[in-house]
């Protein structure tokens, strides 16, 4: 049993070795054939994606998912030259691939839809790369949309890879597609501080900074009473751009401000009684 082992290795070895022998060009060409596609799918995906970056008028959400799909179009192109190279038929290939994708396409459901969720946020281009969005808990920069994911990057720096299908179907809130954005502070103050001044106050915070826009104009409300403080509400127009920057300014502004015009912010206070016996 051992020696038909043997020997049944031995036969194949000699068929690999003169099969290796009488192919070894069409080995060599196959293999440089390969090597010359991997490099070219890489290069011209990279030039379409530079080229797209470049032109102004194109919009460069795009540039990811066009590099990715020209890259894979090669890729495919090259197994065929490849297959060619070893007498493969074109034709009956084809039906194998077709029949084969089918099956893939059963099997890789999930992923089928991450391209074509890619797709669709390419084409109704609900945010665009370098938005800030957010999509159920994930919150962040858009760095890139891909023909399989969408790559964030958080305030802190932390990298997101979030798949296409998980985005498309989630409420996507875009806090950078409209050109402006309303600030909205609430500060409380004092019964006994004067709701007119106070007013004054804050519009005048807001006429002083160059940021916020004329139109719709600044205004002040008193939103509730309090159990402690009356409640106002500030809002300010400002481009999409310099709304946490103009946000974070106010509510120093307000605290400075405030400080000058002898209007009191209450705040909660502990009095500790110490009882000696």
């Amino acid at each position: 049993m051992i020696d038909e082992e043997k020997v049944q290795i031995s036969e194949f070895s000699t068929s690999l070795l003169e099969w290796l022998s009488a192919n070894s060009w069409g080995i060599i060409t196959a293999l440089i054939v390969l090597i010359i596609g991997w490099i070219s799918s890489r290069y011209f995906a990279s030039m379409v994606r530079r080229l797209i970056e470049r032109t102004p008028k194109i919009d460069k959400t795009i540039a990811p998912l066009l590099s990715q799909l020209v890259r894979y179009a090669i890729l495919i192109v090259t197994i065929i030259i490849v297959l060619n190279q070893f007498g493969v038929a074109t034709n009956s290939m084809l039906a194998v691939l077709g029949a084969a994708g089918l099956a893939i396409a059963l099997a890789l459901q999930g992923t089928l839809s991450n391209v074509a969720a890619g797709v669709m946020l390419i084409w109704l281009r609900p945010f665009s790369i370098g938005d800030y969005i957010k999509v159920d808990s994930i919150e962040g920069t858009v760095k890139e949309i891909g023909l399989f994911s969408t790559k964030f990057e958080t305030a802190n720096g932390v990298y997101i890879f979030v798949p296409n299908s998980q985005i498309w179907s989630s409420a996507i809130v875009n806090f950078d597609k409209e050109e402006r954005r309303r600030v909205n502070i609430k500060v409380g103050i004092s019964y006994e501080a004067n709701i007119e001044e106070a007013r004054k106050i804050l519009l005048k915070i807001a006429k002083n900074d160059d940021r916020v826009l004329d139109r719709p104009e600044p205004a002040v409300y008193v939103d509730s009473l309090g159990d402690s403080a009356v409640i106002l509400t500030f809002r300010a127009w400002v481009k999409s751009s310099d709304y946490y920057k103009v946000q974070f300014f106010f509510n120093e502004q307000i605290k400075l401000e405030f400080d000058k015009g002898n209007i009191e912010i209450p705040y909660n206070k502990l009095d500790v009684n110490l009882i000696k016996n």
